[in-house]
């Protein structure tokens, strides 16, 4: 008589699968502020908080953030009076908290404060009688709101080499050079030295504007990718960093996907693939890594190992009216 059918033991019949894991990864101290920014004020001040925009380019947080009674809308014009209302932590142009302040609305600006600082660069610069050549991808927030910093027709906005080389600015015309936070450090680095080939005596930052974080988590996706046979990024589609992380690891020879949640891994993709590079831009909690990891342990057996290219031990301060 045969003997009945048993399974396999889960060992044997999951191939391994090492998962280099990036680090640093996941949250910055920008984004860290901007979330206690919407829990405390939901502390202080009762459900709704309204928050003008993404607090920061995550679902995920957003929905945990309504769940909490944080009510998101895209203009102030939609913010009844007498509630407060958050900016996101992209920054917004001049105009806002101006009109926040004629309603009364009592506002708190969880603008990350890297961001700001490029703000207060482009004040400093147009009154200097600069133009600024700013480099950053159209229509992000952060773009947005750093050009509605300073008056209309001061600032002038390049993506590529090739923008560039499209200038048209007479000899002698002042100028200055300021980017978005999140772009990709060697892209931004080859359009700055083609700014300055073209102007030499364009003005620049006397610390380069891509933030700590960003550079950083390019940093470490360089360490784990070419290692990797597949890396994952967890990200936002309208997560400028996020999708840098991608093009940084596509850029080492190995195929990259960007994913917003576990759930969105297709098996397929492991075939053939012994190791995975794993990380999450700077608005992905670490608990979408964990459940990336266990979505890949119920296909492989599951071996982790974390790269760390440096430590990072920024915060920043939260507003004064939160501060107890």
């Amino acid at each position: 008589m045969n003997a009945p059918f048993q399974a396999a033991p889960a060992s044997e019949t999951r191939p391994p699968l090492l998962v280099l894991i990036a680090a640093p990864r996941g949250f910055c101290a920008g984004v860290d502020r901007a979330i206690e920014i919407v829990e405390r004020a939901l502390d202080r001040y009762g459900s709704p908080v309204y928050v003008r925009h993404e607090i920061v380019h995550n679902r995920y947080v957003v929905e945990s953030l309504q769940a909490k009674g944080a009510v998101f809308v895209e203009e102030l014009d939609e913010v009844p009076d007498g509630v407060p209302v958050v900016f996101s932590a992209h920054g917004v142009p001049k105009a806002v908290p101006a009109e926040a302040a004629r309603r009364g609305l009592d506002y708190l600006d969880a603008t990350c404060p890297l961001v700001s600082k490029v703000h207060r660069q482009a004040e400093r610069q147009t009154d200097a009688g600069r133009h600024i050549v700013f480099v950053g991808h159209a229509g992000h927030p952060e773009v947005i709101g750093t050009f509605g910093q300073v008056p209309d027709g001061q600032m002038t906005l390049v993506e590529t080499e090739e923008d560039v080389a499209a200038l048209a600015f007479a000899p002698g015309t002042p100028l200055a050079f300021l980017t978005q936070t999140t772009l990709s450090v060697e892209d931004t680095h080859r359009i700055i030295e083609a700014l300055k080939l073209r102007y030499p005596e364009i003005v620049g930052p006397k610390a380069e504007d891509i933030c700590y974080a960003t550079s950083n988590r390019q940093a470490a996706i360089k360490q784990i990718a070419p290692a990797s046979d597949l890396v994952l990024v967890i990200g936002a589609p309208n997560s400028s960093n996020s999708l840098r992380l991608v093009e940084v690891a596509e850029r080492s020879g190995t195929r990259a996907r960007l994913i917003q949640r576990a759930a969105e891994i297709d098996p397929a993709w492991l075939e053939g693939v012994d190791t995975l590079g794993l990380t999450a831009g700077a608005s992905a909690p670490e608990r979408l890594v964990r459940e990336v990891i266990a979505r890949l342990g119920e296909w492989r057996e599951v071996e982790e190992r974390t790269l760390t290219s440096t430590v990072e031990r920024m915060v920043f301060k939260l507003p004064r009216q939160l501060v107890d």
